[in-house]
């Protein structure tokens, strides 16, 4: 336990010569007051010091303290959350696979649906409309706080859930992913610890390498977080931060049960920690799960999302609800880092086509035939000896476990030499636990050509680390 503390000591303080709040000279506190600020004790913080002195990051003065070396630090770049990672499950190099790929390749490892399962008559609509718009929508900077508009029609829905918030406690971003970010900005500090579901979402690892932050992954299960391991990294790492997916959680699918819930927000007010809830798969639910941010009214818990996996990943606006003191910082650092709130083209129309009644009647049609795809998905998976985890109640992921033996980023780089892009299981988890896992979208699973490659490529299992045929 020792060894832990002193090692996020030394953490803490390279992150901070890193992130250059700490510049070469500066002086560190003392190890009395460091200890203070860190609820350690002055040995702990010593041995830290000592440590850094060797490693000749930072030297010491008799008599005067310790100060950052004189050696310049190294350019700003993404930090690693962990060891560095075969490059075929890193989170950055996944996404480019999926965003990148040319219009043959399939992309059952990719997180988002095929433009023709979008609303496109509504977008077209919409896109018509926009051009009868004032002349400030289509020219002019958006509003800090995002349009009125969307916000009213956002605040109406959450009504609906029972969470009653005014439209002024609503803050729009110009995405989801930058709603996060804009979060991460506000409450961290380098060297601050941040929890993660383990598996979770591979991005939400990839974006925490943009801040100079510990990341810790808490085992994730069919009804949540692991919550005894849950108290025992708030009890001993204390953490600043937790970030998850409400309603269906991305990889697994899994939903969090009422017990759950409650339990986690009782550990989270008892150890001061704040809950990011991204809620951008809630409208895939048949009937809603319960909500953290419903049940905790914003005290401790923020809500974001966005509309890209039900409308379209093309208008880039996500949003935050949240504390009103948090938002009014928000805001402030929203203007500082963009300059103003998300394109009012992309909120016009979002907004329009919420409030022309037809996006509930596309999200239930949605609905059914994402309940088609998962079921005819999992059953063509399942003859070849890939089993979903389980049976999710919503949505387009399903995770599932491979085969006895079959390592699953060896069979995503095979699979890529044959124009299938696959997600394997690693890229989502901290702990590298899951190598005989993949997550396949049921939207993007229906070509056979997929299922023959899987069962070419399960024929002949391979080794983690060993070279798929067609790669160099």
């Amino acid at each position: 336990m020792a060894e832990t503390r002193t090692a996020g000591v030394m953490a803490a303080i390279r992150a901070q010569v890193a992130s250059r709040a700490l510049a070469r000279g500066d002086r560190l506190p003392s190890i009395r007051r460091q200890a203070a600020s860190m609820g350690l004790s002055p040995s702990t913080v010593a041995e830290a010091y000592d440590r850094l002195v060797a490693e000749g990051l930072i030297r010491a003065r008799p008599g005067s303290g310790f100060y950052v070396a004189g050696t310049a630090p190294p350019p700003l770049a993404l930090a690693e959350a962990g060891p560095r990672r075969n490059r075929a499950v890193d989170p950055f190099w996944v996404s480019r696979q999926g965003l990148e790929a040319e219009a043959h390749v399939l992309r059952p490892g990719c997180g988002w649906l095929p433009p023709a399962w979008m609303p496109q008559a509504a977008l077209r609509r919409g896109f018509r409309a926009l051009a009868r718009s004032s002349d400030a929508v289509l020219a002019d900077y958006g509003p800090p706080r995002g349009a009125a508009a969307l916000r009213r029609l956002l605040a109406a829905r959450f009504a609906e859930e029972g969470l009653d918030i005014a439209p002024d406690h609503l803050l729009l971003a110009a995405s989801g992913t930058q709603a996060i970010d804009l979060i991460c900005r506000f409450l961290l500090r380098p060297g601050d610890t941040v929890l993660l579901d383990d598996p979770c979402y591979f991005n939400f690892q990839a974006l925490l390498r943009a801040h100079p932050v510990r990341v810790l992954g808490v085992p994730y299960t069919r009804s949540g977080p692991d919550l005894t391991a849950f108290a025992t990294l708030l009890r001993e790492e204390r953490p600043r931060l937790y970030l998850t997916n409400a309603a269906l959680h991305n990889p697994t699918g899994a939903t969090l049960s009422a017990q759950a819930a409650h339990r986690l927000l009782a550990l989270a007010a008892s150890h001061d920690l704040t809950i990011v809830e991204d809620d951008i798969f809630a409208d895939f639910e048949p009937d809603p799960s319960p909500r953290l941010a419903v049940l905790d009214g914003l005290s401790r818990v923020i809500r974001i999302g966005s509309f890209s996996k039900t409308l379209s990943a093309s208008l880039r606006c996500g949003y935050i609800a949240a504390r009103p003191d948090w938002i009014e910082g928000l805001i402030d650092l929203q203007i500082a880092t963009g300059f103003g709130g998300p394109s009012p083209i992309a909120t016009e129309v979002i907004a329009g086509i919420l409030s022309a009644g037809g996006y509930r009647r596309h999200l239930e049609a949605l609905r059914h035939r994402l309940t088609r795809a998962r079921r005819e998905t999992a059953g063509r998976l399942e003859a070849l000896g890939i089993r979903p985890w389980l049976s999710p109640r919503g949505g387009f992921y399903l995770w599932c476990t491979l085969p006895e033996g079959q390592d699953a980023t060896a069979l995503a780089q095979a699979a890529m030499a044959e124009h299938v892009m696959l997600a394997p299981g690693n890229a989502f988890s901290l702990s590298g636990t899951a190598a005989g896992y993949l997550r396949f979208n049921v939207a993007q699973s229906a070509d056979p050509r997929l299922f023959e490659v899987l069962r070419r490529t399960l024929r002949e299992p391979r080794r983690p680390g060993q070279e798929a045929p067609g790669t160099t």
